[in-house]
């Protein structure tokens, strides 16, 4: 906020691939990128829904320049080498100047002894290991032309204890952890690293919305989170937080006052699980209190 434009000079004409393009923050992503005049690449598993959201942008160069490259984070090496080398000679000359890491898994909350292997496996397939597989191939690329930049959606559950998503916390403080060591290693040779830490938003998957009359939960719109994460990367903040109140707060505390912090969550923790089972508010401050008052 404290930047409050984009610099159009950062993203006109400028090649932007996005993995989880087919829905959510993803979508709203490409299109706002392409009324600013990006050339976009956009990656997701379902090949119907990217066509479907590639009709939809308009801009500089939308919708026909806009290239879609189908995308399983999941499927290997092997695969995630062809599509990088795939998305580099998309646009001749152009390589890919900006790399948008959206594409995140997570299964409902559940408490941390509860977690099946399969949900284990299956988060850290996608929002750990296909992530930074796909950066680890892509990079090489970016440091031969000199220049490039990662943005990675990470989560408010990244920077503090997140009962009842202890496995895709656990996922986000590992892609927290990654990148910035990342940035630290090859931001003297070009390349530049946007880490964003939404808490919760409203997207496609059926989340509250943020402004219907009494809504359970405080989302913010994935518009506003898009906004603010484009304006983000293109000031090459090194890390954004994204949120109301009183997440923001909250992550204040860890950060800073980590001792007040943990013992905020040490108190809420229990109770915020219980919600989450009984599909309550779990970004309350109510939470201090117990169940009825969050409820």
């Amino acid at each position: 906020m404290s930047k409050r434009h984009v610099k159009r000079e950062e993203i006109e004409d400028k090649v932007v691939w996005i993995t989880g393009a087919s829905r959510g923050i993803g979508e709203i992503l490409a299109k706002q990128l392409a009324t600013l005049g990006a050339k976009l690449i956009l990656s997701a598993r379902n090949q119907a829904e990217l066509e479907r959201v590639k009709s939809r942008l308009t801009g500089k160069h939308a919708p026909d320049q806009v290239k879609i490259l189908p995308l399983d984070l999941a499927s290997g090496e092997d695969s995630l080498r062809d599509a990088v080398e795939k998305a580099v000679s998309l646009f001749p000359d152009s390589g890919v100047d900006i790399m948008i890491h959206n594409a995140a898994f997570e299964r409902p909350k559940t408490t941390a002894l509860d977690v099946t292997e399969e949900g284990l496996k299956a988060t850290f397939h996608i929002n750990v290991l296909g992530t930074i597989s796909l950066t680890r191939l892509l990079g090489p690329y970016m440091l031969k032309r000199g220049s490039g930049q990662f943005v990675v959606m990470s989560s408010a559950a990244g920077k503090t204890p997140a009962p009842g998503q202890a496995v895709y916390s656990a996922s986000k403080f590992a892609l927290n952890g990654y990148f910035h060591t990342l940035r630290s290693e090859l931001c003297q040779k070009g390349i530049k690293v946007t880490v964003v830490c939404p808490g919760p938003i409203e997207t496609s998957t059926g989340a509250t919305d943020s402004g219907k009359k009494g809504s359970l939960e405080k989302r913010l719109s994935s518009q506003r989170c898009a906004e603010l994460t484009i304006i983000a990367a293109s000031h090459g903040l090194k890390e954004a937080w994204i949120s109301y109140q009183p997440v923001l707060a909250v992550m204040y505390l860890v950060q800073y006052m980590p001792s007040i912090g943990f013992w905020l969550m040490d108190k809420i923790g229990k109770n915020r699980v219980e919600a989450a089972a009984k599909k309550g508010n779990t970004y309350s401050l109510g939470l201090l209190f117990g169940n009825k008052k969050a409820a």
